[in-house]
């Protein structure tokens, strides 16, 4: 390392401050491996997915029936139908999307297998072409693209992330991404029905729509959190979406009810 590159470490470690210390390294990093795991193997995106569709789709559904003046028994009926079908055919959907995901992906790998074998020296210029633009050196970027042989694996994985950006031990998983949909939409679907088990009518109705509040405010803090940003906003910006479709749907609901009657 030259004087001027061991200068430009020290202004940047002093910019970022104190090493933090290798317990707290540890600590951060298996966090972060966790994290990655779960948004490439579907599970988080079938996770928001999922409780946000069950909430959204089941307070519509309910305030939608409630305002035909529609009686009790048939809106736990209509809901829990909504519940059961909205969960299967999310967790089928999520199923589908995610396995298809994956096959586009392995294709891509195969044929960058097939590069390796067949005409490694593209392979190797295209991995030098990435890294150059990604900030390094010429000479660095040709030297990194030749350290690893060719028939390693981690050669494989190395270039086809950096290339396609695919890690190919993180393609997803179909099932994890069903199974979570699928439960955490009947939990979301859930929410909005419950009060309808034990009262009925307007006290009902509220019920309902508080209920959904308060879970479309954690949703949405828990989802702006976790990738980020500020809880209070993506919590405003649930609730409104919930907001605005209920009140829609219990307009739709009413008109057509009053019309019928």
């Amino acid at each position: 390392m030259s004087v001027s590159e061991r200068r430009v470490h020290r202004s940047r470690a002093a910019q970022v401050g104190p090493e933090p210390s290798a317990e707290q390294r540890a600590s951060d990093a298996a966090a972060l491996t966790r994290r990655v795991a779960l948004v490439t193997r579907g599970a988080a995106r079938a996770a928001v997915l999922g409780v946000s569709d069950g909430l959204v789709t089941n307070v519509c559904l309910i305030l939608a029936v409630a305002g035909a003046d529609a009686d009790a028994s048939a809106v736990r009926l209509a809901a829990f139908a909504s519940l059961l079908a909205g969960a299967v055919s999310m967790a089928a959907g999520e199923w589908v999307s995610v396995k298809s995901q994956v096959e586009l992906y392995s294709g891509l790998l195969d044929e960058l297998r097939r590069l390796v074998h067949s005409d490694p020296g593209l392979v190797l210029d295209e991995l030098t072409d990435r890294l150059e633009a990604a900030g390094f050196a010429r000479s660095t970027a040709q030297q990194a693209s030749t350290e690893l042989p060719l028939d390693e694996d981690r050669f494989l994985r190395f270039t086809s992330t950096t290339v396609f950006g695919i890690d190919p031990n993180e393609l997803g998983s179909p099932m994890t991404a069903a199974y979570t949909s699928l439960v955490l939409f009947a939990l979301g679907a859930f929410v909005p029905l419950a009060p309808w088990f034990f009262t009925e009518g307007t006290a009902a109705g509220v019920a309902t729509v508080s209920l959904a509040a308060v879970a479309s405010l954690v949703v949405g803090a828990a989802v702006s959190r976790s990738s980020g940003r500020t809880p209070m906003v993506g919590a405003l910006r649930q609730l409104a979406i919930l907001t605005a479709s209920a009140a829609v749907t219990f307009g739709i609901g009413h008109l057509f009810g009053t019309t019928v009657a």
